[in-house]
């Protein structure tokens, strides 16, 4: 049994951006019932499959909006949102690598700064040769941030809009 999203619009114009100049099986979804789709996917649990029916006031006046156009819109377009989810993962992993190199450059030089200037037994050199080592860890915070935290929730997103992009949508006309 699919976990069941329902929607209920006068009119898939209402659907859909329409700010968004693309074709109709191409445009955007309106932000709004993105994001209610999109709460609605995440209150169901990962392993069920999704449906999503589409209640309509009236039946559509252009042709072009047809069931099957419509299904073919909603899962481009959480596709395509899933992609850009993989791209933004991609840019994130080097954005770490590079964070991570430059960190540990810069780990290394305090290191070897606080060891090679700093040495003796004087209260300044030790507070010194302390607060370099802690520099060169300070540094080490965004490449941390990024491989513990950042990572893991783009690809939670990224999967759950790929749950959505092979949802089952359904337009119902009200007669």
């Amino acid at each position: 049994m699919a976990a069941l999203i329902e929607v209920k619009i006068s009119e898939l114009s209402q659907l859909f951006n329409s700010m968004d100049p693309s074709p109709f099986h191409e445009r955007d979804l309106d932000h709004d019932a993105e994001e209610f789709i999109v709460s609605w996917a995440q209150e169901h649990p990962r392993d069920d499959d999704l449906h999503l029916v589409i209640h309509l006031a009236r039946p559509p006046a252009d042709a072009a909006q047809t069931p099957a156009k419509v299904k073919m819109s909603v899962q481009h377009y959480f596709d395509y949102r899933a992609g850009m989810l993989w791209r933004e993962f991609h840019q994130l992993m080097r954005e770490g690598r590079s964070a991570l190199v430059i960190g540990l450059l810069f780990m290394v030089t305090c290191e070897l700064a606080a060891l090679i200037l700093f040495k003796g037994d004087l209260p300044l050199l030790i507070v010194t040769r302390e607060g370099l080592t802690i520099l060169g860890w300070v540094a080490m915070w965004r490449p941390i941030e990024i491989y513990l935290y950042r990572w893991w929730p783009l690809l939670g997103k990224r999967r759950l809009y790929q749950r959505l992009a092979r949802m089952e949508v359904e337009v119902r006309c009200a007669t």
